[in-house]
């Protein structure tokens, strides 16, 4: 894929979190923080499975408000504790999504690049994942907030 088709098949959303890397490493790395706030506005997902390592699986089912459900299957493919997980979505539409953590003293910048297979299915699902990796982001807010990680 060339370099402009490359990026136009990525989304990025960043964000400062008003807490350390630790905290939000912990709100990815345990099954019961990441299931208080994984998914968009008036989701909520049960986790079938949870490997939190290299290689390790994640097979969870996300409920929407309207009672659709959403199986979603995933591996680990590179964790680097309190700075870096990638994360492959293994499933329809298949992505990968690297969260990177930097550290900014009492903050933290959090980096979430979603890359799509290709720029056609980038531009089929930007508007969709835009919209719910910012759902998604305020819902960890809340979590760090209200310090359950």
């Amino acid at each position: 894929m060339s370099e402009a088709n490359h990026q136009n098949a990525i989304v990025t959303t960043e964000r400062l979190l008003s807490a350390r890397p630790r905290s939000v490493f912990a709100a990815f790395e345990q099954p019961d923080q990441l299931a208080q706030w994984w998914g968009p506005k008036d989701f909520t997902s049960t986790f079938e499975q949870f490997e939190f390592k290299p290689n390790g699986r994640w097979v969870f089912v996300m409920h929407g408000p309207n009672g659709a459900n959403y199986l979603n299957e995933s591996v680990f493919r590179e964790i680097q504790p309190d700075s870096k997980i990638v994360i492959e979505h293994v499933v329809t539409p298949w992505f990968k999504l690297t969260v990177t953590l930097t550290d900014c003293g009492d903050q933290t910048h959090l980096t979430w690049v979603q890359e799509f297979e290709s720029p056609a299915v980038a531009a089929k699902m930007r508007a969709l994942s835009e919209t719910a990796n910012e759902q998604l982001l305020d819902r960890l807010q809340a979590v760090l907030a209200d310090g359950r990680s």
